[in-house]
C-alpha cells in the first residue's frame, strides 16, 4: 500500500530489510490465521489475542501474519520491542557462546553467579542507570521489579523504626511474621495513584487502578490511592487550572502520607500513566511528590516499566523532570527486554541475605540482550531520533487534528518522543478499521488511541502512519 510522503528524502534508514510500507492480502484474520488460532485456542487462552503474527517474516517496524499481510506495528507487543523485528545485531547476540552458556547454564545468580555477572551488569544494565543510581537488582518482568522494590521500601522503612540496618530482629518479630502478624509483619502500605498500573502480581496488583477487570474476584491489601492530575488540552491554554489541579493532588497526596490507617512506605508513580489512559502530569507535579516524599520519609519509586529506554525522547522519562534529587528507585522492563529496579542508597539493601532473593533472581540471557540493545541505540543515536521524529509525528496529527477534530480529541505527548495519545469517541472501531488500512495501533484507558512505536520509528513512517489514520477517519 503506497503512500505519500512529506518526510525528508534523504533520511537514511535503520532497517535496511523492512517493507517499503504496510501489505493487505486478506481479511485479518485470514484464512491461515483462523486455523492457527483455532488450533491455538485448544491448549491456550487466546480471548485476548490482537493477531496471529509470523515473526519469522516480520521485520524492521512491520509485523507479518500467516496470511501475507505486513503492518506497520506502532504498538510494537505493548511498547516491548525496542530496535525492531528480527534485528540483525541483536540476532548476533543471541547467538553468541555468550548468549548459549547462559541460555544451556542458566545460574541461580543468588548462590551461584556466573563469574563475569559484575562485568555483564556493568556494561549494560548499568551502564544507562538513571542518575545517582549505581546499583541494580534484576528481575522476572515488570510486576516483578515492582513488587521487589516495594520489598526493599517496606524492609528499609522498618530498619529505620526499628533504630537503623543493623539492628536485629526481636523474638517477637520473628514469631509474629510466622503467623502474618505485627509486628514482624508491620501495618504498612504504598500509595499508588489512581488509574495508575503496576502489574498483576499480589501487591502490584493493589496498586493497579487501570481497570477493574485486572482485579475482580482477587484479593488485595487495604492500601491508598491519590488523585492524579486530570489536564486539559491543549496545556498552553489552561496553564493556571492545571496547576491548581496539580497542586489539589499534591494536597490529597499529602494528606494520605500522613494520615492513612496503614502508613505508607512509599509512593509509586509513573511519568505517564501508561494503562490508565496516556495520562500526563508537568514536571512540577513530580518535584512536588519528591518534596513531599522527603518531607515526610518515605520513597519515591518510578515505574518505568513502559515508559523507559528512549520512547519519550530521553533514555528514561523522568529525566524530562529536571529533578535535583533522583527518585529512590526507578523499576524498568518492556524495551530493556530483562527487568528490575535501579537504587543508590546502601540502604535499600536488606540487612540480611535470602531478605531479597529468588532462585534466578534475574537472567543473564536477558541481560546479555540488553546489552546488545544499549549498544543499538548508541549505535543509530536513537533516542534523539526518537524525540526528532516525535516532533514531527505531533506535528502531523496535529494538522490532521484540525481537519478531524471530532476524531482526534486532547491530543498529547508534546516533547515526549513518540510517546503521543489522543482520544476517540469511537476508539475501538478506529483500532480495528486501522488494521484495515495496514496499521496495528493499540488503546489504554476507555477512549484513548495510544502510540508505542519502536526507536527505529522514522519520519517516513510517521507520514505513513498519518495518511492510513486520515483514511480511517473518512470512513
Amino acid at each position: 500500500m503506497a503512500s505519500h510522503s512529506t518526510a525528508d528524502s534523504t533520511e537514511q534508514p535503520f532497517f535496511q530489510d523492512e517493507p517499503a510500507g504496510p501489505i493487505r492480502r486478506t481479511e485479518i484474520p485470514g484464512p491461515q490465521s483462523k486455523k492457527a488460532i483455532a488450533h491455538l485456542d485448544k491448549v491456550f487462552e487466546t480471548r485476548s489475542l490482537n493477531m496471529m503474527a509470523n515473526y519469522q517474516n516480520s521485520f524492521g517496524n512491520y509485523i507479518a501474519d500467516l496470511d501475507g499481510n505486513v503492518l506497520l506495528d506502532v504498538y510494537a507487543q505493548i511498547a516491548s520491542i525496542p530496535v525492531g523485528y528480527s534485528n540483525p545485531n541483536l540476532l548476533l547476540a543471541a547467538t553468541s557462546p555468550e548468549m548459549a552458556s547462559a541460555l544451556i547454564n542458566r545460574p541461580a545468580l543468588g548462590n551461584f553467579p556466573q563469574h563475569d555477572w559484575a562485568e555483564i551488569l556493568e556494561t549494560g544494565i548499568l551502564r544507562v542507570a538513571p542518575k545517582g543510581l549505581n546499583q541494580v537488582f534484576t528481575a522476572q518482568a515488570g510486576s516483578d521489579a515492582n513488587e521487589l522494590a516495594y520489598k526493599a521500601a517496606f524492609m528499609w522503612k522498618r530498619g529505620q523504626e526499628r533504630g537503623g540496618p543493623n539492628v536485629d530482629f526481636t523474638q517477637e518479630e520473628i514469631s509474629s511474621a510466622m503467623n502474618n502478624q505485627s509486628p514482624g509483619a508491620p501495618n504498612m502500605s504504598i500509595l499508588s495513584f489512581r488509574s495508575g498500573f503496576h502489574g498483576r502480581l499480589f501487591a502490584s496488583l493493589s496498586t493497579t487502578r487501570s481497570k477493574p477487570i485486572h482485579k475482580l474476584d482477587i484479593p488485595a491489601f487495604d492500601w491508598p490511592q491519590a488523585s492524579f492530575p486530570m489536564l486539559k488540552y491543549p496545556l498552553d491554554q489552561h496553564v493556571e487550572e492545571n496547576a491548581r489541579e496539580e497542586q489539589r493532588c499534591l494536597d490529597e497526596t499529602e494528606k494520605l502520607l500522613t494520615t492513612f490507617h496503614s502508613p505508607p512506605a512509599a509512593i509509586i508513580v509513573e511519568p505517564i500513566q501508561s494503562e490508565g489512559g496516556d495520562n500526563h502530569a508537568t514536571p512540577a507535579f513530580f518535584k512536588g511528590l519528591r518534596a513531599l516524599t522527603r518531607k515526610h520519609n518515605v520513597l519515591m519509586i518510578v515505574d518505568e516499566v513502559q515508559t523507559g529506554v528512549g520512547a519519550t525522547g530521553k533514555f528514561w522519562a523522568h529525566e524530562h523532570w529536571n529533578m535535583e534529587d533522583p527518585p529512590d528507585m526507578v523499576t524498568f522492563s518492556k524495551k530493556a527486554q530483562t527487568a528490575g529496579y535501579y537504587f543508590g542508597n546502601p540502604e535499600l539493601r536488606p540487612n540480611k541475605p535470602y531478605r531479597q532473593f529468588n532462585t534466578w533472581m534475574g537472567d543473564p540471557a536477558r541481560a546479555i540482550l540488553f546489552r546488545a540493545i544499549i549498544n543499538e541505540i548508541e549505535r543509530l543515536n536513537l533516542v534523539q531520533s526518537t524525540a526528532e521524529t516525535g516532533d514531527y509525528l505531533y506535528k502531523r496529527l496535529e494538522k490532521l487534528g484540525e481537519k478531524y477534530p471530532g476524531e482526534i480529541q486532547n491530543l498529547r505527548g508534546k516533547g515526549q518522543g513518540t510517546f503521543i495519545a489522543w482520544d476517540s469517541p469511537r476508539r475501538d472501531e478506529v483500532l480495528k478499521k486501522a488494521k484495515g488500512e495496514g496499521i496495528n495501533v493499540g488503546g489504554s484507558g476507555e477512549r484513548a488511541v495510544r502510540l508505542r512505536p519502536m526507536l527505529i520509528f522514522q519520519k517516513k513512517h510517521a507520514d505513513i502512519f498519518v495518511d492510513a489514520m486520515e483514511k480511517v477517519f473518512k470512513t
